[in-house]
């Protein structure tokens, strides 16, 4: 062998090196599907999130609001209750009736007036006012016989109850110190504020005949229906004098009430208004009319009223 014999090369050493396998079209499909599966999963989990604080905004709102309406309904419905109050006690201050204009005497008379005075018998009770002034002694004799016993078998349109002191006592401070209109506390229930009413009917009936008719309002028919049902049996009433050419009209609504009660003023007869304790607002026009009784009722009775229907 010769020296410049090239060395025979080594197959192994000589083979070039593989290249690197491309990504099959399974390894490409899956990393798209991985990829969609991740931005389905942030959407998921942002309508989630979207979900949630609208569902917390929703249970924080609707109950707050309802609330917040509880509440102006309280308030108002106690602002009502006040009012009423606050008239009730401004219509029993009320100067109804023009005071007598009273001269100093001088003192050249005020001997003469001293022994006059001794003379005098001292007053035991207050003058009456207003429409009733000069019916005093009357009044307090039927409301002195209305304690007794009842008589169930008096004629239509007497009183056929017993009438209890504190009854009596308050018509008797409606009639001749407010001097026929005017309110006056409820007495508890609809059916007692009904006899109290009866009461006075039978007063006036005595007092005007025939030339007057009784007007009441209560804002329900419920009401209504009780106020029927109880001055039917404390007066021995029908139902034929329930109406509008009868001794008793009854009223939802205080625009006809106070209709009628003109037109009876225009005829030269005398309305008496009778107002429900449940009514919390008297209408500033029943005012004018010379003789109405309007039922305070108390926050208490006005609650349990309102359960009732």
């Amino acid at each position: 062998m010769s020296d410049d014999a090239q060395p025979t090369p080594n197959p192994i050493a000589a083979a070039p090196a593989p290249a690197a396998e491309a990504p099959s079209w399974t390894d490409l499909a899956l990393a798209e599907l991985r990829q969609q599966r991740s931005a389905l999963e942030a959407e998921l989990a942002d309508l989630e999130s979207r979900r949630d604080q609208l569902q917390r905004e929703l249970n924080a709102t609707i109950p707050g609001q309802a609330d917040a309406m509880a509440r102006r309904l309280k308030g108002f419905q106690d602002y009502l209750v006040g009012a009423l109050q606050e008239l009730a006690a401004s219509a029993e201050q009320m100067e109804l009736v023009a005071q007598p204009l009273v001269v100093q005497p001088s003192p050249l008379d005020q001997a003469a007036s001293g022994a006059a005075a001794a003379a005098a018998p001292a007053a035991t009770t207050p003058a009456a006012a207003g429409l009733f002034s000069g019916d005093a002694e009357l009044i307090r004799g039927r409301l002195a016989a209305f304690q007794g016993q009842p008589d169930f078998y008096a004629d239509p349109w007497k009183l056929r109850r017993s009438l209890e002191p504190p009854a009596a006592a308050l018509l008797d401070d409606w009639f001749l110190n407010q001097g026929g209109r005017g309110a006056q506390p409820s007495t508890g229930s609809r059916n007692r504020n009904a006899l109290v009413a009866a009461a006075a009917i039978a007063i006036l009936g005595e007092l005007y005949g025939e030339r007057f008719q009784t007007l009441v309002l209560a804002g329900q028919p419920e009401r209504l229906g009780e106020w029927r049902r109880g001055l039917q049996d404390c007066l021995g009433l029908s139902r034929d004098d329930f109406g509008p050419s009868s001794g008793i009209v009854l009223f939802e609504r205080p625009d006809a009430l106070i209709e009628r009660a003109d037109r009876l003023e225009e005829r030269g007869e005398l309305p008496f208004i009778v107002i429900d304790a449940a009514e919390q607002v008297v209408d500033i026009p029943i005012l004018q009319f010379p003789v109405w009784l309007a039922f305070a009722g108390s926050p208490s009775e006005l609650a349990l009223d309102d359960d009732l229907l």
